[in-house]
């Protein structure tokens, strides 16, 4: 499994940016039909621009959320519990920013919580926080566990993502069923093979999931 460099930070610093308007997104759409050679005035494709602009809203919707603040309402009343919580099998849909292909797969996120906890859907959001944005698998890996290790302050936390990239499934040299799997294990999931090796249990073989 790819690893990467526990340092990489939450967020990169960001240029400020001055969106375009609806009108010259839906206009930028009609170029590349034209580009791709077709009629963006035909019946069919009229609405296509107001569509595609519509879609992207959602598809990077992450942009306009914070990831550390879903993280801030947290739960200590958990009876001194302090072992491995996992939430597994997150479904997620990304687009890599090389291609704007799409990135379909499911991540596995787990954490040893120290003296509170957050509610299982926060890790969820959290993981569609960095999915909704364009995106480097192994990037997005990094991004979630460190968040959750800043933010919780817990023990340790592991991440691991598996998933099918349609930028190789279906260009380039067009390989069906491959998937990429990447991990980031922070604290106590890297520094003890044991507590590394439990999670990974828990969530099963990666390599046999992606079906």
């Amino acid at each position: 499994m790819n690893k990467i460099d526990p340092l990489v930070l939450i967020e990169p610093e960001a240029r400020p940016i001055e969106r375009p308007t609806t009108a010259e997104a839906e206009q930028a759409v009609r170029t590349l039909l034209r580009w791709a050679g077709d009629d963006p005035e035909r019946e069919g494709l009229l609405d296509t621009p107001g569509r595609v602009v519509r879609a992207y809203r959602q598809w990077f919707r992450g942009y306009e959320e914070d990831p550390v603040a879903m993280l801030q309402r947290t739960f200590e009343e958990v009876e001194g519990y302090d072992e491995m919580v996992v939430l597994r099998d997150i479904r997620f849909e990304s687009f890599c920013e090389h291609h704007l292909a799409p990135i379909i797969g499911v991540a596995h996120v787990g954490y040893l919580p120290t003296d509170r906890v957050v509610g299982i859907s926060k890790l969820a959001r959290l993981v569609d926080a960095y999915a909704k944005r364009l995106q480097v698998q192994e990037k997005m890996t990094a991004q979630i566990a460190n968040t959750l290790m800043t933010v919780l302050k817990p023990e340790g936390v592991a991440v691991v993502m598996e998933a099918e990239h349609h930028c190789m499934s279906t260009r380039g040299v067009n390989k069906h069923g491959v998937s990429m799997v990447t991990s980031t294990m922070l604290g106590a999931f890297r520094e003890d093979h044991r507590t590394r090796k439990e999670f990974m249990d828990i969530i099963g073989n990666p390599t046999n999931r992606m079906g």
